[in-house]
């Protein structure tokens, strides 16, 4: 919640006494994605066994080259019948940070890859903004692709992400799903749904994240997740995403998830959704069945007690 009082007082000082356009987004850019190199805690210890990826591009963006820095965590060996992932974080810190998310994904039977935007961590240096993260995310997508032509590929976005996703999702038709946790419709949705929401902000804006107009051009189907508890991003603009969307869909509504545990106090709805929605095979589930052992007892407690410490970010 700080991040967005900060981004709502630079916003309106810099309105009022800001000299011009560019320094206003400027601003913005900085609130709302809060680029880092830093990971929070011990996240990096959650990093062990995962590749590292490099995903180099000229963009028409900047009109630079640009190189992104990625996690993968796949299979070995990995099918044909093994979906792949792209996994687009929130803000504020860099991708070691989702990395007890992206092994949670894999236990849920998913080939992960994740991306760090440009001005987070090993990722080129720059103030990311809109459109640049839209740029990365396809760069991402078309990289996925070319090194997995034979298996599903799923999109998913956490909070700032999920409107990363949903924008990535209205523009490809190879995608064979997307999922979104803790988003929301668009940020003057966001800005609006704070106590100090009267205030007129929405034509300051400059990085809108319309996901409420760019969901209804997806042609995949949708699964929308949000927790009950979340004070970050209200609920009810997770609701309002799914309902705006056109394709095969499902929401799931975590009670007691926060903004930053919905994922693991909701993995049992995970699973559900995904056979429902997608047709997903749970290995996990299927092993325990057979009277295999899901996960080892201190690998759930790490990764738990790792989710459980994730800090709010959008």
């Amino acid at each position: 919640m700080k991040s967005w009082t900060l981004f709502a007082s630079a916003t309106a000082l810099v309105a009022l006494l800001a000299g011009g356009c560019s320094t206003l987004d400027e601003r913005q850019r900085e609130w709302i994605f809060q680029p880092s190199d830093r990971s929070w805690g011990n996240s990096e210890a959650m990093t062990e066994g995962m590749e590292h990826v490099w995903i180099d591009f000229d963009s028409k963006v900047t009109g630079r080259p640009a190189r992104l820095h990625g996690l993968w965590l796949g299979g070995a060996p990995e099918s044909a019948d093994t979906p792949v992932l792209l996994y687009l974080h929130g803000a504020r810190y860099n991708v070691a940070g989702s990395a007890p998310r992206m092994r949670r994904m894999h236990e849920l039977g998913f080939s992960v890859l994740a991306i760090d935007y440009r001005g987070f961590g090993k990722s080129s240096k720059a103030l990311p903004s809109e459109d640049s993260a839209r740029e990365d995310a396809r760069a991402a997508w078309i990289w996925l692709a070319a090194r997995h032509p034979k298996q599903h590929r799923y999109i998913f976005g956490h909070s700032l992400g999920g409107a990363i996703g949903i924008d990535l999702a209205a523009q490809v038709n190879d995608e064979s799903g997307t999922i979104v946790e803790s988003t929301f419709t668009s940020i003057a949705d966001v800005v609006s749904s704070f106590k100090w929401g009267w205030l007129p902000f929405g034509p300051l804006i400059t990085q809108r994240f319309e996901a409420i107009s760019k969901v209804k051009n997806i042609g995949a189907p949708l699964l929308v997740v949000h927790g009950s508890a979340d004070s970050l991003i209200n609920p009810t603009l997770g609701r309002k995403l799914y309902e705006a969307a056109t394709v095969p869909k499902q929401f799931v509504l975590v009670e007691g998830g926060s903004h930053h545990s919905t994922g693991s106090i909701g993995e049992a709805q995970y699973r559900s959704a995904l056979a429902q929605l997608f047709r997903m095979k749970q290995p996990n589930v299927m092993a325990a069945q057979e009277g295999a052992p899901a996960q080892p007892a201190a690998s759930e407690k790490l990764r738990d007690a790792a989710a459980a410490a994730l800090p709010h970010k959008i």
